[in-house]
């Protein structure tokens, strides 16, 4: 794998590993980033990389259903291998507006892989899909790479479709893949409206801190870093054809995430009035198809390739916190609408 696309680089997950792949020591291919830039593409997520890694690093700004700027990245960048991220990827969004998830996570996934299968010499099409896929769990037991399928939002319905496609691709037409299920991550990078840095930035605004039904909702959390880092293991050592799940074994609810989030903050940013952030935690209507748990077995990733979390969801939330502290500026590019602004005078 020499020259590497990377879709969606420009978002959370993306953007994270873009830079863990140009900083790895055993890659010294080039990255070429598409991304078109929605709400949660954020070219600034990038900044520095150009400088830092001349001649291995290339943005555009693409949509990954416009086939025929996809065929002339693909022919200038001679691109052997894709890691696909691009995917509208959130679950209140595709409630209110499904559409986009259609086109973007499924009929853009099908272009690529259209393209993929038609170039001479092509190594890898990895897919990164999410744990949504298999539905909501019990109180006890995991997701494995058996589980069936069963998607409960339209943002998960598109995302087990995607994954199908790729599986599709590989068992009729030959072409070498490798498929990832993820847990939820959070780290640096992270779009305001996910629950983490929504929670981070509402707490330190002295805003409400609003909880989905009864807040026992249960997610495995997984760092930014951990889940690129299991990226790239798979990308270079995964069995082609295969699936493999990636989790960081810390389940937590999500009234145990804000309260972490929280005491963090009062130790380091104490509220000017010397109360609990936790007072401003607000019980809210849940969200319609809200599955009640998700928990990964990764068990064949540690197997095969000796992978396992770095992070404990302690060491995580407090490295999440003072990143958010420290990027402030960031933020507010994003939320006053100075960041678009400048997407629009710099791409149109």
């Amino acid at each position: 794998m020499k020259n590497l696309l990377v879709t969606g680089g420009a978002g959370f997950i993306g953007a994270n590993f873009v830079r863990y792949l140009l900083e790895a020591s055993d890659f010294s291919g080039r990255v070429f980033v598409v991304d078109k830039l929605t709400y949660a593409g954020n070219i600034h997520n990038l900044a520095g990389l150009e400088e830092r890694f001349q001649g291995r690093y290339r943005f555009f700004r693409a949509d990954i259903c416009d086939t025929a700027e996809l065929e002339r990245i693909f022919r200038e960048g001679h691109i052997d291998a894709v890691c696909h991220l691009a995917a509208e990827s959130h679950v209140d969004r595709s409630i209110h507006g499904p559409r986009e998830f259609i086109e973007t996570n499924i009929v853009g996934s099908f272009h690529l892989l259209e393209l993929c299968r038609r170039q001479r010499g092509f190594q890898l099409f990895h897919h990164v899909s999410t744990d949504e896929v298999f539905g909501s769990l019990g109180t006890s037991g995991f997701f494995t790479e058996q589980s069936p399928y069963q998607p409960n939002s339209p943002y998960s319905a598109s995302k087990a479709a995607s994954d199908h496609l790729v599986r599709a691709y590989h068992h009729t037409y030959g072409l070498p893949v490798t498929i990832s299920n993820c847990s939820n991550n959070y780290g640096p990078y992270q779009f305001p409206e996910k629950l983490i840095p929504l929670m981070i930035l509402n707490a330190l605004e002295g805003k409400d801190l609003p909880i989905y039904g009864d807040g026992q909702n249960i997610r495995d959390w997984l760092f930014v870093t951990d889940h690129c880092r299991a990226i790239w293991e798979i990308m270079k050592r995964g069995v082609r054809g295969q699936t493999y799940n990636v989790g960081g074994n810390n389940e937590r609810n999500n009234l145990q995430v804000v309260a972490a989030i929280c005491d963090c903050l009062d130790r380091v940013r104490p509220s000017p009035d010397g109360r609990s952030r936790k007072e401003q935690v607000r019980f809210v209507q849940d969200r319609p198809g809200h599955d009640r748990r998700y928990a990964i077995d990764a068990s064949k990733l540690k197997g095969e390739m000796g992978w396992t979390a770095a992070e404990s969801f302690e060491s995580g939330i407090v490295k999440t916190v003072h990143w958010y502290l420290e990027n402030l500026d960031w933020v507010e590019g994003i939320m006053n609408g100075e960041y678009r602004e400048w997407i629009e005078k710099q791409y149109g």
